[in-house]
């Protein structure tokens, strides 16, 4: 994803809806002076206030997502994981205009009856267009590739953190990878969410023939080698130079990352290249294996367990370890491991939570009364030095944990929840029998 614009109101004011714009394809029937009417398609940027969203994956699985009522935090109720919906709230609002990085457009704007995933946002016009009345029904189709604004009543610090993450791939990547064939290299950096194709560069080498004899034709190749290598290196310093950048993988179905691998480390030492000269440069490049000189290779190579090895603290490393770590603690000491969103709210209010583990269903909730609520205990978490982590439902951890309820912690110091909930009882009781 790429933010193509931002603009944040820090006042309070805006519309209490939230928008989205974007290009679609519409029916229109249009009438003629002698009264026949004619039908057709008509392609235009429409503004809709969003009352109901749909997200299907390959043009088949889908989930709906519509508003649900708000509970307060800590009442007996299901975890939601809807989208965000209309709010009537004034608080600071903003939009931003989202697209994806690249030259590709699908052919048509309905990617899911191609097998993309698409996102179906409904709801009435809310701005005038020469061919849609005002407050009339439509349903935008997001794919892959199509640019769209985004204006909501309130952002939540936890959504601009996500989408400054995906938008900024290159703060975020921890792990690059260049596939190495005969004159032929695939740049990509691996992000926590996609792997991007940074650079392709191909070389015609011609082919050694039998007989072939030496002189202008053979440094003819070598100059195209050393072209190639250049080119190579030259991409291995960029990914190199990322703030997060933790190893690149260099993989090739041959030999070609060994000769790759000493080519570098060679040219590094000739032009004193810090980025890649002793133990450090030798230690953020690996050489492994692949079947293919294709992109798609490197899910094979990441399941490899020396790559396995070096990736450990990667973000989705960290998520497993951290639920790991709550699961242990929870069958060996459960005073000191909650769960629950009741529970999560009681130790939260005596400052206990040392690591909160929620779960990003818990901030999609449909309304946002409940997700500031959220974003909030997030913050009081912070201020008295505890960690938040906050898993993807769409990894295994996450998965475990909305299973628990959808939020843990993993205490500072123990306490039993059962005299917790008495002194709370207590506390109410009290309270009631003062009132007249």
């Amino acid at each position: 994803m790429k933010i193509l614009s931002r603009h944040i109101e820090r006042d309070g004011s805006g519309n209490p809806e939230d928008l989205v714009r974007s290009t679609t394809v519409r029916r229109v029937t249009s009438e003629s002076s002698t009264g026949s009417t004619e039908s057709h398609r008509v392609r235009m940027q429409l503004t809709i206030s969003v009352s109901k969203l749909d997200f299907e994956m390959d043009g088949g699985t889908g989930m709906s997502l519509s508003e649900n009522p708000a509970a307060p935090l800590g009442s007996i109720s299901a975890p939601d994981s809807a989208s965000e919906a209309s709010s009537t709230t004034s608080t600071p609002m903003g939009s931003m205009l989202l697209g994806e990085a690249g030259s590709y457009a699908p052919s048509t704007l309905s990617g899911a009856s191609q097998g993309h995933p698409t996102l179906h946002i409904s709801g009435r016009v809310a701005e005038e267009n020469s061919n849609v009345r005002t407050g009339s029904f439509h349903t935008l189709d997001i794919e892959i590739q199509r640019k769209l604004t985004i204006t909501k009543e309130v952002w939540d610090r936890q959504h601009l953190e996500v989408l400054e993450e995906s938008g900024n791939v290159n703060n975020s990547a921890e792990i690059g990878a260049v596939i190495l064939g005969a004159g032929k290299a695939i740049v990509c950096i691996l992000t926590n969410n996609m792997t991007l194709v940074q650079q392709r560069i191909q070389v015609s080498l011609p082919r050694k023939r039998a007989g072939a004899g030496y002189g202008a034709a053979t440094s003819g190749v070598n100059k195209l080698s050393e072209r190639f290598n250049d080119q190579v290196y030259n991409a291995v310093v960029k990914l190199l130079g990322m703030p997060s950048m933790r190893v690149v993988l260099l993989a090739s179905p041959g030999f070609w990352r060994d000769s790759m691998y000493d080519y570098l480390l060679a040219e590094a030492t000739r032009r004193n290249d810090k980025i890649l000269m002793g133990s450090e440069g030798r230690r953020k490049l690996l050489r492994v294996h692949c079947a293919t000189t294709h992109v798609h290779s490197l899910v094979d190579v990441l399941k490899s367990p020396e790559v396995a090895s070096q990736l450990q603290d990667t973000k989705f490393t960290r998520e497993t370890q951290v639920l790991d770590k709550f699961l242990r603690t929870l069958s060996s000491d459960d005073l000191r491991a909650w769960y629950g969103e009741r529970a999560i709210v009681l130790a939260a209010e005596r400052g206990a939570i040392g690591t909160l583990l929620l779960s990003d269903a818990m901030l999609r909730n449909a309304h946002p009364l409940r997700r500031k609520q959220w974003v909030e205990l997030c913050d009081q978490v912070k201020s008295l030095g505890g960690t938040v982590v906050i898993l993807s439902s769409l990894h295994e951890s996450g998965r475990q944990l909305n299973g628990l309820g959808g939020v843990a912690a993993l205490l500072t110091y123990p306490l039993d929840l059962d005299l917790v909930e008495e002194e709370e009882a207590e506390l109410a009781n009290e309270q009631s029998n003062k009132q007249p």
